[in-house]
Parts: C-alpha cells; sequence; structure tokens
C-alpha cells in the first residue's frame, strides 16, 4: 500500500455551480488545472469543502471522474466518502476505487454519536471493502465525536487505513497521537494554521482550504515545514495566517468560495443550507484578500453572490 502520495499539501477541492446551482464543470476542471500548474501535492474532491453533503451521488461521481481525468498521471487523488451509514459508505468507497481513485478520505460518522468502539469498527469495515489507502478525518466541531488517540493508534494497525486528517484544532491531541502511531502512518492537519506546528512535531503535511486560493504558498510551507527550514516556513505562515482566519469567518467553505468570487475564479455560488456570507463579512475577506496581494483591479468586481 502506497500511501506516502498523500503528503505535502493536498486542496480540500470547492466544488463550482452555475448561477442556476448546477454543477459547473468547466470551471472545475479550469481549477484542478490551475492547481497542478501551481504544484500541488495531491487533490481531494467531495470532501466537506466540495459541499458534499448537498452533491447527488451523481454529481459526486462527475465531481471525481473530471478530477481523475485532469489529474491523472500529474497528482494523486484523494476523494471523500465518508457518512453516518456505514454500508453506503463502504459501497460509495468502492465505486471511487473502481472508478482509479487513489485514496479515500472518510470524515467521522456525524449525528448518530458513535462509541470509539464504534469508530474503530465503522472505519475497519471501510477498510475491508477496499483495497485502496484510506485516510481517517477527524473533525469533532462538525461531527460532534472525536476520534480519540488510542482509537486513531488501533486504527493505524488495521490494513489499508494509512493515515488521519486531524482537525480537532487540538495540538495536544495531535502530538498524542504522533507518540503512538508508527512511523509510516501519515498525519496531516485539516487546519491550515496548524500546519506548521503538526508538522514540526512529526507530521506530514495539510488537507488545506487555503491552497483553494494559495496553491503554490501553501505547497511551500508544507515542503519548507517537511525540509525542516522553519525560518522561511513561519515568514510565509505570517504573511498568509490572515487569510487561513478569513477562511473561517463564518462556515466553510462560505468564506473561500466568496474569496474565490472575488478573486475571478469562479461565481461565487452555495447550495442551501450553505448561503452568502454577510456583508461586513465579504468586506473583511476583500480587506485580507488586497492585503495579501491577491486582487487586481478587476477581479473584486465579480464577488457576485448566489445561493441555489
Amino acid at each position: 500500500m502506497e500511501a506516502t502520495m498523500f503528503t505535502g499539501c493536498g486542496t480540500a477541492l470547492v466544488t463550482p455551480f452555475r448561477p442556476d446551482g448546477s454543477l459547473d464543470e468547466k470551471t472545475l476542471r479550469t481549477l484542478v488545472r490551475r492547481q497542478i500548474d501551481h504544484g500541488i501535492n495531491f487533490l481531494v474532491p467531495c470532501g466537506t469543502t466540495g459541499e458534499s453533503p448537498t452533491l447527488t451521488h451523481e454529481e459526486h461521481m462527475r465531481v471525481v471522474e473530471i478530477t481523475l481525468d485532469e489529474a491523472k498521471e500529474k497528482v494523486p487523488v484523494l476523494a471523500g466518502a465518508g457518512g453516518y451509514n456505514t454500508a453506503e459508505v463502504i459501497a460509495l468507497a468502492r465505486e471511487l476505487a473502481a472508478m482509479g481513485a487513489d485514496g479515500i478520505l472518510s470524515v467521522a460518522p456525524y449525528y448518530n454519536k458513535p462509541t470509539q468502539e464504534g469508530l474503530f469498527q465503522h472505519y475497519r469495515a471501510i477498510a475491508a471493502g477496499v483495497e485502496i489507502p484510506i485516510i481517517v478525518y477527524n473533525v469533532p466541531g462538525r461531527t460532534g465525536v472525536n476520534i480519540e488517540p488510542a482509537t486513531i493508534a488501533r486504527l493505524s494497525e488495521v490494513e489499508y487505513i494509512a493515515g488521519v486528517k486531524e482537525a480537532s484544532g487540538n495540538i495536544s491531541q495531535m502530538g498524542a497521537i504522533l507518540n503512538l502511531v508508527p512511523e509510516g502512518f501519515i498525519v496531516l492537519s485539516g487546519d491550515d494554521a496548524l500546519t506548521l506546528p503538526l508538522i514540526a512535531l512529526g507530521g506530514r503535511g495539510i488537507v488545506s482550504v487555503a491552497s483553494n486560493e494559495i496553491p503554490a504558498e501553501m505547497t511551500r510551507l508544507a515542503r519548507l515545514c517537511n525540509k525542516g527550514n522553519f525560518a522561511e516556513a513561519r515568514e510565509l505562515h505570517r504573511k498568509y495566517l490572515p487569510l487561513m482566519d478569513v477562511n473561517f469567518i463564518e462556515s466553510s467553505p462560505i468564506p473561500v468560495k466568496a474569496a474565490m468570487g472575488l478573486m475571478g475564479l469562479l461565481e461565487p455560488v452555495w447550495r442551501l443550507p450553505m448561503v452568502a456570507p454577510k456583508p461586513e463579512s465579504l468586506a473583511k475577506i476583500k480587506s485580507v484578500l488586497e492585503s495579501c496581494g491577491l486582487l487586481n483591479g478587476t477581479d473584486a468586481e465579480k464577488g457576485r453572490a448566489h445561493v441555489a
């Protein structure tokens, strides 16, 4: 099982929609090509940043299919397949594996709040159903359940479970995980702002929201950290920390899509229950983009918001 392909910086891709709410395939292809051209290490379509809960099954498969088509023999694709129904997750993961996905990112079950034993059995069942690497995704702020370090340690011994995307925001927990798992088990940050400290502790990279906006810079940040060049990494981190923070001024992916709209990268369209940011949030997003040198005179006129 080759899972080291999922190190460095991987972009949690947004899913672009047209003003009528339909999938914008042309823009998706353009965004994927931009990521590859800017040196991204791997791509993550149909995660929660990609608004996967509001994609139909057909749209989910199509987004991954397009990403795979554009990324073929260039960068690996870690496709999202998570949820609270284990049997459905296994079925989706099998479809994605058959389509050619290089790995699966699987968010912890949300709402039904399984026990630690339930979480272990859930992921073990997924791993028994596919033969590609699985990255466990722990984001308790969204799921209502935390995958504890001891459970991650148990999962690290299961074949095909290759790593964890840790988005607990708890650096102490991340350190505890790194103390418990084998050397080859990949620990990725799920928070852009914690990329540097996590890699300093022994993590291997980031599944990034900010790299939708700045793929080259976030890839360089991860690379510098993995090389141990923390002096240059700190400079980059400090420069773009305001962007990393403003991407969560409201629920993600509301801010990042608004920012990409201002940058002229897509039409800022969300599907309910996601809505456009408040005017004061949009003003803050625009201010941060300007301070980071990410806007030009015409791009700022392209930020018209739509909700479908």
